[in-house]
Parts: structure tokens; sequence; C-alpha cells
């Protein structure tokens, strides 16, 4: 049996006609870059997201750099950072004259362990970054009240957790910023790339506005140096249609994952993720543990089935920053879960018969 990681052309499959309709739509109106598509889009997104206001940008990356520049995060600033994220959120920080001060998960979970968080608070410190990884929602609340006690910024990366909560709040909602990506791969995905920005803060949204076009609010009248950062209309038109299948793609998510969890429970020498009590998780990934990684990988690619590491090599051991001398900050436990952990595929297309192979194959291999 053939077990894709991750069939992004199902999403397209399952919803052919009224994304034709939506990209014909676009085509024929001859506005192709912002316009009504993405405003459309970005009302209703917002909406979803709990905020006031959604700025629809090029892609992920730009909608976290844009963010911090419309809070005013630059040079001689310190930005803390997972270390165990995909390195486009120190890039981010990277891009705006920052630097990023890299902080270790909890050894049972995978996202920011505020107790480190706190300890690495400075003089310099502005703002905290926290990721929502694998689609596990991050303890918004607490980091909040956290950042609040010592006057700093939050800047959520929602790139994997679209439609995530914690104990009913939505991600990105209660922060400073919330960043979102829609590369096709993503819960939410597009047919390209794109990205948003979402916060209640209106003056934040008008800065948003404002530097994704150029600087410009009127053309040729430039206020500030921008960038070009703009979400095209048919990802916008796209996006709004499957925005509407979002929650039940993300419960289809929850359902494989439960069952791998429950399947997986009694392999002594395997460890999951279960989802975080109070939380709502909507499974971007689902990353299993085990010393015997490399030759698990080994085997399923060798049995037909699709799997990724996230991530090999971490931000502070990649070549990128080798430069920043991070050697004073230890990290354990991302450099043991960049040796250890494996993604198995867990896309809401997944057919039951494909997960019994994936859950059959992974205790045979731990039986032998």
């Amino acid at each position: 049996m053939n077990v894709p990681f991750l069939d992004v052309q199902a999403a397209y499959r399952e919803l052919k006609d009224p994304i034709d309709t939506a990209v014909m739509r676009v085509l024929e109106s001859g506005w192709y870059i912002l316009g009504e598509e993405v405003e459309q889009f970005e009302k209703v997104f917002a909406s979803y997201s709990g905020a006031d206001h959604c700025v629809g940008v090029g892609n992920g990356l730009d909608a976290l750099v844009l963010g911090l520049t419309a809070l005013g995060i630059g040079s001689g600033d310190e930005v803390i950072v997972p270390a165990n994220t995909y390195i486009a959120t120190w890039l981010a920080v990277s891009a705006v004259g920052a630097t990023c001060v890299p902080v270790d998960p909890d050894e049972n979970g995978c996202n920011l362990n505020l107790d480190i968080v706190e300890k690495l608070i400075s003089d310099k410190t502005c703002a905290i970054i926290p990721v929502h990884l694998y689609g596990h929602p991050m303890d918004v609340v607490r980091t909040k009240a956290l950042a609040d006690e010592h006057g700093l910024k939050v800047i959520e990366d929602c790139a994997q957790a679209h439609g995530a909560k914690w104990q009913g709040i939505s991600v990105g909602s209660t922060s400073d910023v919330g960043c979102y990506s829609f590369y096709p791969g993503k819960n939410l995905g597009a047919l390209g790339d794109g990205g948003a920005v979402v916060t209640s803060d209106a003056d934040v949204a008008d800065k948003l506005r404002l530097l994704r076009n150029y600087g410009s609010k009127q053309k040729y009248s430039n206020d500030v140096k921008g960038a070009n950062s703009r979400l095209a209309s048919v990802q916008a038109a796209v996006l709004k249609v499957k925005l509407d299948w979002l929650d039940e793609w993300n419960e289809r998510r929850s359902k494989i994952a439960h069952r791998y969890v429950e399947s997986f429970e009694a392999i002594s020498n395997l460890k999951v993720f279960s989802e975080p009590q109070g939380s709502q998780s909507v499974w971007h990934q689902f990353p299993i543990r085990t010393e015997r990684r490399d030759k698990l990988q080994e085997v399923l690619n060798h049995s037909g089935i699709g799997t990724m590491i996230h991530y090999p090599v971490p931000p502070h051991l990649s070549e990128a920053y080798q430069s920043e001398r991070l050697d004073n900050f230890s990290l354990p436990v991302t450099e043991k879960s960049a040796a250890e952990l494996l993604s198995l595929p867990i896309g809401p297309h997944l057919s039951e018969q494909q997960q019994s192979y994936v859950i059959a194959t992974v205790i045979d291999f731990f039986k032998e």
C-alpha cells in the first residue's frame, strides 16, 4: 500500500467545484492582487481567529517580519524564541535586526518552557514568540500574563495551528499579533504561498497594511520603508472556500491522532505527544520519538509510507546561525528531539485502511 506523507491534491479533489468557481471568478474579474477577494477573506478569517483585524500578506515569513516591524522591534532588541522550531521563526527576528534568545521546550512537550523563559528575560528583551508547534497550542494565558508583567510584546507563530485553541481561546487572538502561513501543506493551505497577520489593535493593523504595500496608502506616495508582500486575490478566494471546511478537516486529523495515540501507548520505547490538557490541538503533524528513528524511517519508507523529520537541524546548529555565538545556551531537549523525532502521515484525507497500515507497520517494527 502507498501512503503519502500528505496528499495536498486531495483537498482540491474534495472541493473541486467550489474552488474552480472561485478561481474563475477571480480570473474573470481582472483584479489579481488584494482587492475585494482579499478583503472578504480577511474579514472572515479575522472572525474565525477571534481577532478584530486580519491583514493578508505574501507568506508566513513575511507575516512574522511585518508583525515584528509593526510593533517597533528592531536592532538592539532581544526576542525569546523556541529552539525547536522551523528556522523561519528565527529568520524573522534576524530580518528586523533583533537577536534571537533560544529556549528549550519542556521535556514532555514540544512548546516553549515558560519557566526557562522567565529566567532569560533581561532589560534587552522586548518580545516573546511562542510557536504552536505541530498544531499543539501553547498556554497563551500564562504567556500573555508573563509578557504583561515584564512589558513585553507577544508575537504568536500560528503557522501550524489554524483553528487551535487553548482553554477555548483561539490562538493568535489575545497577543499583539498572530502570524499565519497558508503554504499548501498547512491545515488551511493555499495553492501557493500566502500568509496573514491577525490583531485586535487597529493601529497595528493600519501599520501592517501600510508595510505590506511598499509603505504606501496611495500609489506613488510612500510614508515608510515598506515591503511588497500582498496576498493574491486567487489565493484569498481559494482560502475562503477551504475555511468553511477547516474545522471538519481538523476534526478528521484529531480522530487519526487519537487512534495513533491509543495504538502506540503500549510501546515502551516509543513516545508520542498527547493533546495538552485544556487545549484543542489541530494536529498539523504527528511526531513520534524513538532512539531508533532512522531505522524506523527506513522501514516505513521501504513499506511505502511517507515520513518527515521536523526538524533534523535546529536553527542554532544551522550554518546560518554559526556566527551568532549561541554556545552559551544549553539546549539538550531540542538536540535530542532533532535526533529522535519522526512525523507520521496525518492528513485529513488519510483513509482508515492507510491508517491501519501505518499503525501495523510501526507496531511490527517494535515487536521485531
